[in-house]
């Protein structure tokens, strides 16, 4: 099979790390224990490995088309999305109130994780439905959420995210599109809109586009961008479908990767107007929108991790069958298996416990998601919407960052076959590039990690989840284990830099901007590999204990060989980030601008 998704794994971080029983009690999700988490898991894993991921390949062969205005997925993907949605896989997480199963984002970012492993194509029309919905939720009208919403959370409908320009990609202050308000409480939107994720496609019957767009005589810059509901096809009163709206698809992208996702261009108001409805209040566009960019670039990074699991699986199973050179250490006495040679054992655990290390991470996060957004008790919830906002640019920018490094070295591991499209290890590596790109940049992950997470309240925040950290580093000490003690060394070392970098930040953002963003994606690779080296400390305190009781002894055992790599090969890095941040600024800016 060309794909088995690391349930395992999965439920070993929802059980242990994000404590799936203490989600469980909060009102609501009383169903959603360990329990229901792994039969969920499980009828995942047989969606996603006998339905999505044999579709994967054909779609980077085969992608979505354009003709006459009409865009044509993949042959099977219609098929299929019927049976994801038949299934109930786009409601997971939404409310019950619409339709959805209301199950935790501890247990639907597993799922989430699955389906983009599978087929990472596919699993962008639902990631975009799936940031609609929650915009809808928080500030749509109840009108607006009645009419749209229990078709976007069934899957009978899907949605977009109308952002970038021509001239206007990550600096949404250039938003040049309008909206003309009409006698009727309508506004007539016109303007370009590029790189639609799913913009047009034939798996659905509607597809509805949320849109920033500016209304005659808003405040220049960001402060004047509303937010609009645009529907492909008019809704009528009784819900039925009406007359086609006026936006259509002129042209989709010929990209790098996930070529099966149709990248369209849209263009609004070419015949007299696309009728919008306003979202919330005008002027208030992009703080919606953020709620939508939020949920995606947690999605994204969980994009990272289920591209580099597929990636690992694909390397770990060509170097067992791949016959190669006689092994160093004359263990064999001709040539064997390329997974006796130490450089491809190298390989290979790097590409293993970046992935653990990520999972584990985007795992904590999303337990946290849960309890800030729906523990009954205030502070709880305050102080876990600060973790989860403090992790949101690691999971995605941390995540992304480490797939490319982990897909390419499934490449490499294949050797020359690799740079062959044959063997499939080329799409992984070119599907992952567009990570680290898209929903902000890693130097706009990086920014976000500077200015709101760190800056704006004196570095409190993260110097708070560095205690944390060091209560682990406690329990490692007292385990007195050789590999908790080799882990705590590590970990304590992180921590310090950390601590050095955050200080750094805090106390230079306002005097030195240039000297602290300079650093400001080494700082966000430092902080993603000591917290996804911190979770992985955790799993083998974990693990340790379950070994000593004979629980499932190979996995825990290979568990904690894994946080010990992470520790001595991916965490040891931290010392060097941090002199390049703290001490390397002025070499980033001294070249003068004409010498490039």
């Amino acid at each position: 099979m060309s794909y088995v998704a690391p349930v395992k794994d999965m439920l070993f971080n929802i059980e242990h790390l994000a404590n799936i029983e203490q989600i469980a009690q909060i009102p609501g999700f009383e169903d959603a224990g360990l329990d229901t988490a792994q039969a969920v898991l499980e009828e995942a894993a047989k969606f996603t490995e006998g339905v999505l991921a044999p579709l994967n390949w054909e779609g980077d062969k085969n992608p979505s088309s354009l003709k006459d205005g009409v865009v044509t997925a993949t042959p099977g993907f219609k098929e299929a999305f019927r049976q994801f949605t038949e299934g109930g896989w786009q409601g997971l997480q939404h409310p019950t109130d619409f339709g959805g199963q209301g199950l935790p984002k501890t247990i639907g970012a597993a799922c989430g994780e699955m389906v983009n492993s599978a087929n990472m194509s596919f699993a962008l029309c639902p990631l975009l439905s799936d940031g609609a919905i929650e915009a809808l939720l928080t500030a749509g009208s109840d009108e607006l959420k009645a009419t749209y919403l229990e078709n976007l959370v069934s899957g009978k409908w899907t949605g977009t995210m109308n952002l970038t320009e021509p001239q206007a990609g990550s600096d949404l202050a250039l938003v040049r599109s309008r909206a003309e308000p009409q006698p009727d409480g309508t506004y007539k939107v016109f303007g370009t809109k590029i790189f639609i994720t799913w913009g047009e496609h034939d798996m659905a019957e509607n597809i509805v586009h949320l849109v920033l767009a500016r209304v005659a005589g808003a405040p220049e810059g960001v402060k004047g961008i509303s937010l609009f509901v645009v529907p492909k096809f008019m809704v009528n009163k009784d819900g039925s479908l009406g007359a086609r709206n006026d936006v259509h698809c002129v042209s989709i992208e010929h990209k790098m990767g996930i070529k099966a996702s149709p990248t369209a261009v849209l263009q609004y108001g070419d015949h007299g107007g696309a009728i919008g409805y306003l979202v919330g209040q005008e002027n208030r566009g992009l703080e919606y929108m953020f709620i939508m960019m939020n949920a995606a670039r947690y999605g994204v990074g969980v994009q990272g991790i289920a591209i580099a699991e597929r990636a690992y699986q694909k390397a770990a199973t060509f170097s067992r069958e791949r016959v190669q050179s006689r092994p160093v250490d004359g263990s064999t006495p001709g040539s064997a298996p390329i997974i006796h040679h130490p450089d491809v054992r190298r390989m290979l655990m790097t590409m293993r416990a970046y992935t653990e290390g990520c999972r584990a991470l985007a795992s904590v996060a999303a337990s946290a998601y849960d309890a800030a957004h729906h523990h009954p008790d205030a502070d709880t919830r305050q102080q876990n919407q600060s973790f989860y906002e403090f992790m949101v640019p690691l999971v995605k920018g941390y995540s992304t960052e480490m797939s490319l490094e982990v897909t390419s070295l499934g490449v490499q591991v294949h050797g020359g076959m690799g740079f062959i499209e044959e063997t499939g290890a080329a799409q992984y590596y070119r599907d992952a590039k567009i990570l680290t790109i898209y929903e902000g940049t890693t130097a706009i992950q990086a920014n976000d990690l500077v200015g709101r997470k760190t800056a704006r309240d004196g570095g409190q925040t993260a110097k708070g989840i560095a205690g944390q950290v060091e209560k682990t580093e406690t329990e490692l000490l007292a385990s007195g284990s050789v590999h908790a003690l080799a882990v705590a060394k590590r970990l304590k070392a992180a921590r310090l830099a950390f601590i050095d970098v955050v200080e750094f930040v805090a106390g230079n953002t306002k005097a030195s901007p240039n000297a602290v963003f300079a650093g400001s994606v080494p700082y966000l690779m430092l902080a993603g590999n000591l917290m996804a080296g911190w979770q992985l400390a955790r799993a083998l305190l974990v693990a340790e204990k379950q070994v000593a009781a004979g629980a499932d002894v190979p996995f825990m055992q290979a568990k904690i060989t894994t946080a010990r790599f992470y520790a001595d090969h991916i965490l040891s890095k931290a010392g060097g980030l941090r002199d390049s941040i703290v001490e390397g600024a002025d070499s980033v800016t001294a070249l003068p601008l004409e010498a490039f």
